[in-house]
């Protein structure tokens, strides 16, 4: 799935993801290595590179993360990919559990209650 996003796409992507590694306000080393290998594994031109580069140093906007702006066949793929960067470092905060639960509601129109576990595998991210 990664190698048929577009341009557009891959930068949503790693937007949602950035803006997921700063969850719990700071991206450890673990959440940024996850981020170079997505990076690595989407093939991003040098100038996309450099978006990420700073929204690993400064979270993207808010208004830059509308999850109404993600394609609905891409919807899994965000959401996974936002679990598995902050589930890589071992630690799930309350606050990245409550964003990521938030995040699914927003995606999927689930509205339950029932809290919110964090997939182990990442697999499907198929980053190489």
């Amino acid at each position: 799935m990664l190698k048929e996003l577009g341009p557009e796409d891959r930068l949503r992507l790693l937007r949602f993801v950035c803006a997921f590694a700063w969850a719990d306000l700071e991206v450890g080393e673990a959440e940024r290595d996850f981020v170079q290998r997505l990076v690595k594994a989407l093939a991003l031109t040098s100038a996309e590179v450099q978006a990420v580069e700073k929204w690993l140093k400064s979270p993207p906007r808010p208004e830059e993360i509308d999850p109404q702006d993600i394609p609905e066949e891409q919807r899994e793929l965000v959401l996974l990919a936002a679990a598995a960067v902050v589930s890589t470092d071992g630690k799930l905060s309350s606050r990245e559990a409550e964003n990521l639960k938030l995040l699914e509601q927003l995606l999927t129109g689930d509205d339950s209650t029932e809290e919110w576990e964090a997939p182990t595998e990442t697999e499907d991210l198929d980053m190489g």
